[in-house]
């Protein structure tokens, strides 16, 4: 008996998300199909036209709009993002720095200090011999 290598599929909105895109703002086909891994591999290595423009212009998903600003996903939502925002839009707010944004960043600044502090911390425990318990 042989056994046939099934191909591994993706529902579209795991692959958008790989892709680093907004599922909706894909093209219909891309959005009612399922996607294997070589498909997304193919996308990924040599992406289509309506890749390349979504990845440019946008409409850009929330951790991809949360990367450009450089705060969290959840600091986009106190500042009231909810939706996906084109590239200009994410540009007007960096030129605009509504007080939101500036507070949101200095937080995600703090957020990566404390990280950094912890790493080296945990990388200092890690060089020092252990001490029992007492």
């Amino acid at each position: 008996m042989t056994s046939h290598k099934t191909a591994q599929t993706m529902k579209p909105a795991t692959a958008a998300k790989k892709l680093g895109v907004y599922l909706e703002a894909t093209p219909a086909e891309f959005q009612e199909g399922v996607v294997s891994r070589d498909e997304l591999s193919a996308l990924q290595g040599d992406p289509p036209e309506w890749l390349v423009e979504l990845r440019r212009n946008g409409p850009h998903p929330r951790p991809v709009v949360a990367a450009k600003l450089g705060v969290s996903i959840a600091g986009l939502a106190r500042g009231g993002v909810t939706d996906a925002l084109t590239t200009e839009q994410i540009d007007a707010l960096k030129r605009d720095l509504p007080e939101w944004l500036q507070k949101e960043r200095a937080t995600q600044a703090e957020v990566r200090k404390e990280a950094v502090r912890i790493k080296e911390k945990n990388a200092e425990r890690g060089d020092q011999p252990r001490q029992p318990r007492s």
